[in-house]
């Protein structure tokens, strides 16, 4: 018997690509293990958007060859585009693959014909997917690839310029997963709102989406994650026009302040995004914003924090990923000098992380003695033993339960809500 074992960093794009890469292992008569313990092949999914991750990356390279000395390591996704020879230096890696040739690595593993050309010959090269394991909500990549180039971000560097999923090829994968049972479909990709601009007609996401919830079922459809410039009229309509269609957006921020956002080249000012939001509240009621923030870039004096904070206040988030600026090499933000000391980072993190406690809570008390409709995961709550899931507006709530409710969408009403949680009961 053959094992496999894998381990995926960063985003949802890779975890969709594991998931391809894994029924790809399946097909060929591999049996999945977990990575912790012994196994043929290991299989590093990576991300390069931190220097972090670029160390975890390594240290999981590292523990797999000590789970097993004799065994293969395979080593794939953002790391391995520009730093290849610093993964090839490690001790056991036997492969390493880029983000574009990850549908063939079995055949690269496995040394069949022709393995090294079945990706590099497509421009979007599709994975697939027909599951989702350990998932109550799947994914759907529909894009791949950036054209914004951020100052700070490496991603366009790795991921390459902006590509479309055929419209067909994503409602063929979309039917596929809602026939297993999924419940909830998330459209993700490296820049989503980008997607349509390349295909011939041009698209525009909301058509996507509206052929998407024409599909019969009883499902929802999320975001992953889209850029200010993105969310229009149109999309806007087409959220609010849909039961199915969760009335969440996640729009990244990093900062408030319109020297920062300009340094950054973000291609709006804060003023664009508190109007951004504020339509999107009238055209969609009690839509859930929650948003990315950056602290700690080159040159942000506590000035510049302080107009981050300030526009937090006012848009409100349901909640707010915090992030500390990583330099990362080749972009154009590795040039700039002028880094903020970290004790002034480490205050600035704690202090919109405070203030991102305090918008959350404001956002959901609104929903106290509501009902709503909770997806319910298939995993308890660590700490309180109780089931725990997501509504369509991306509130995490907790509520007593059988195990039987466990990836199920189910009525609840909200009962209480504090700054750490949200209870509720069955409706």
């Amino acid at each position: 018997m053959k094992t496999c074992a894998f381990h995926t960093l960063g985003c949802k794009v890779n975890q969709y690509e594991t998931q391809g890469i894994r029924e790809c292992f399946s097909g060929a008569g591999y049996t999945e293990v977990r990575f912790d313990g012994p196994s043929d092949v290991y299989i590093i999914n990576t991300c390069t958007v931190t220097a972090r991750a670029d160390r975890e990356s390594r240290h999981l390279i590292r523990r797999a060859h000590r789970r097993n000395p004799s065994g293969k390591i395979v080593v794939t996704g953002c790391y391995t585009e520009r730093d290849d020879r610093e993964i090839g230096d490690i001790p056991g890696v036997h492969l390493i693959v880029r983000n574009k040739d990850k549908n063939s690595i079995v055949d690269r593993l496995e040394m069949r014909k022709n393995a090294a050309g079945i990706a590099r010959e497509q421009d979007y090269p599709e994975m697939n997917i027909s599951d989702f394991k350990g998932m109550t909500k799947a994914y759907l990549k529909v894009q791949d690839g950036c054209d914004n180039h951020c100052s700070y971000c490496k991603i366009p560097l790795v991921r390459g310029p902006s590509r479309s999923r055929d419209v067909e090829s994503a409602i063929m994968e979309a039917r596929r997963l809602i026939s297993k049972g999924f419940k909830e479909l998330i459209l993700t990709g490296i820049c989503l709102g980008a997607w349509g601009e390349d295909l011939s007609p041009r698209m525009r996401l909301h058509e996507l989406l509206e052929r998407l919830a024409a599909i019969d079922g009883n499902f929802r459809i999320r975001l992953s994650s889209i850029e200010p410039k993105y969310v229009d009229e149109p999309l806007l309509r087409s959220l609010n026009r849909s039961s199915k269609m969760c009335k969440h957006l996640h729009v990244p921020l990093q900062s408030g302040d319109n020297k920062i956002l300009c340094m950054m080249n973000r291609p709006y000012t804060a003023r664009k995004y508190t109007a951004m939001a504020k339509a999107a509240r009238h055209i969609v009621p009690d839509i859930s914003i929650t948003t990315d923030v950056l602290v700690g870039f080159p040159s942000e004096t506590e000035g510049n924090f302080n107009n981050t904070c300030r526009l937090v206040k006012n848009v409100t988030p349901s909640r707010v990923h915090v992030f500390r600026y990583s330099r990362r090499e080749g972009t154009a933000a590795s040039a700039l000098k002028d880094e903020a000391p970290s004790d002034a980072v480490r205050k600035r993190l704690k202090k919109i992380n405070d203030l991102a406690a305090l918008t959350s809570l404001k956002y959901r008390k609104r929903f106290k003695n509501k009902a709503t409709d909770v997806l319910i995961e298939s995993e308890r709550d660590t700490d309180t033993g109780m089931l725990k899931g997501y509504d369509d507006k991306y509130v995490k709530v907790l509520l007593e339960g059988p195990d039987s409710y466990m990836s199920k969408i189910m009525t609840v009403r909200i009962e209480k809500v504090d700054e750490g949680t949200t209870m509720g009961v069955l409706v």
